[in-house]
């Protein structure tokens, strides 16, 4: 009995030691293909699916099988949100929604607020807007103000990429937060904004304007003459503007209908569950699909009414924001894929054992492995997904709450956030945008990462002590 019962435990042991020994290997092979070979990471993350699933002993069908299964249904959740999200971004940039709101608040600002106001105005942007289409937006805004305020870059500059940032990291519907919410059951994405929106505010607070101080001494340069300003920007090119209401309106109508039901569910959850028609109603609209497609339709025609646009000139605002997404989705749904073979193979068990057996918070290891592999990688989207992917199935076992799951998601976003460097393609672009030298990059937009990653972090620990995980 004794003999059976150690060679018994002697297989599990040798099929853990296999598929730890799987996991880790795909995980090499993926940072390798990525940062060494340069390989696009849908390839990547789709030859590392193959890794783990063959060297576990899954099976190469059942590995190819997994990997279809778990990537339609990461489409069929994030695909949508991410396409309704770029759109109402799109058209917020061409109907001059985004400029209504820089201008306005601008011109309200003396110099010493103008670091504060432009945090704001990253945030504000930062939240239906992709990180890089934001930043294509605000550059020729913190060349100028930073110009006429004769004010450091670094004192305009810092402030408002801490502002779009976190909420890149940490904000449905961001695609990173998005992702990572599609891989656990019980996740909402309510829930999500209703934490990750103070939390983010409140790191851009801390860490924006004082490190730009800071970061002045370190970097003492001003706007560089590069080309993508003149004396006449700011002006919109003379064509009329939303109101700010409106504009600051269409930015924050997902974030109020998504919220208002999170809410609703969470202060009266008997009503919220039962067939009453404002109950439904709100339920509905506070699905994060049907909430960003309100708000794309509304922005449509306000805005374009606002603005006496023709609404063929608006419609085609749509059609153009999609190509642009179309290697994100694809890395996203691959993203799912690996997910799907990882938990399929059974890591789960694994990193589970591990999390029982010791002291170390879940938030604490989410954003060890999310750092670790974004600085491996440089992808913040592929930290994410593969992050998640390895503690989906932990938190489903411990029956996690959707609060808990939503401070496990911006753990993850602030792990994957961490330590931006040369593999970065972020990177280069802040570098060749604000004239920057490595080194300069270095101790200004690196810094200000880690920093970012490092205070999302503490405000998700602190805020834990309150929240039960089941």
């Amino acid at each position: 009995m004794n003999t059976v019962m150690t060679l018994a435990q002697s297989s599990v042991q040798l099929n853990t030691m296999q598929l730890g020994f799987s996991v880790a290997a795909s995980i090499i092979v993926l940072i390798a293909l990525v940062t060494v070979a340069k390989l696009n990471p849908f390839v990547s993350l789709l030859i590392s699916s193959l890794v783990v699933g063959i060297g576990s002993g899954f099976g190469p069908v059942d590995t190819v099988k997994s990997f279809g299964e778990s990537f339609g249904s990461t489409m069929a959740s994030v695909g949508i949100l991410v396409g309704l999200g770029a759109m109402l971004g799109r058209v917020l940039m061409d109907t001059g929604a985004a400029d209504s709101v820089v201008n306005t608040l601008l011109a309200k600002s003396s110099p010493a607020m103008i670091p504060w106001t432009m945090a704001l105005i990253g945030a504000l942007i930062g939240l239906p807007m992709f990180f890089e289409v934001g930043l294509v937006v605000l550059v020729p805004v913190i060349l100028l103000i930073s110009r006429r305020a004769n004010l450091p870059l670094m004192r305009v500059a810092i402030p408002t990429l801490a502002g779009l940032s976190v909420m890149h990291a940490c904000v449905p519907p961001q695609p990173g937060p998005l992702a990572a919410l599609s891989s656990f059951s019980n996740a909402n994405v309510g829930i999500t904004m209703m934490f990750g929106i103070p939390i983010a505010v409140a790191t851009v607070i801390i860490v924006g304007p004082a490190f730009s101080a800071i970061a002045a001494k370190w970097v003492p340069v001003q706007a560089p003459d590069n080309g993508m300003t003149s004396e006449n920007d700011g002006d919109a090119e003379g064509k009329s503007l939303p109101p700010f209401w409106l504009s600051v309106l269409c930015i924050l109508m997902p974030a109020i209908l998504m919220l208002g039901n999170a809410i609703f569910q969470i202060v009266a959850p008997e009503q919220a569950s039962s067939q009453a028609i404002y109950a439904q109603i709100l339920t509905f609209l506070g699905q994060p699909s049907i909430a960003l497609l309100v708000a794309v339709l509304f922005a449509m025609f306000s805005l374009g009414a606002a603005t006496h646009t023709p609404f063929s000139t608006v419609n085609a605002s749509l059609k153009a924001a999609l190509p642009p997404i179309a290697g994100i989705l694809l890395i996203v749904g691959a993203g799912g894929g690996y997910k799907g073979v990882l938990v399929d193979t059974g890591i789960g068990d694994v990193i589970g054992s591990f999390v029982e057996n010791s002291s170390i918070s879940i938030f604490l290891l989410a954003w060890l492995i999310a750092a670790f592999i974004r600085v491996a990688t440089g992808s913040a989207t592929v930290a994410i997904i593969t992050t998640a992917g390895i503690l989906q199935p932990v938190m489903d076992a411990m029956n996690a709450q959707p609060a808990a799951i939503s401070l496990l998601v911006l753990a993850i976003g602030a792990g994957s956030i961490f330590l931006s460097h040369v593999n970065d393609a972020g990177f280069w672009l802040i570098k060749e945008y604000f004239g920057l030298e490595v080194g300069e990059t270095f101790s200004t937009w690196t810094v200000l990462e880690c920093l970012l990653s490092v205070v999302v972090l503490a405000l998700v620990m602190v805020t834990s002590i309150f929240v039960p995980i089941a």
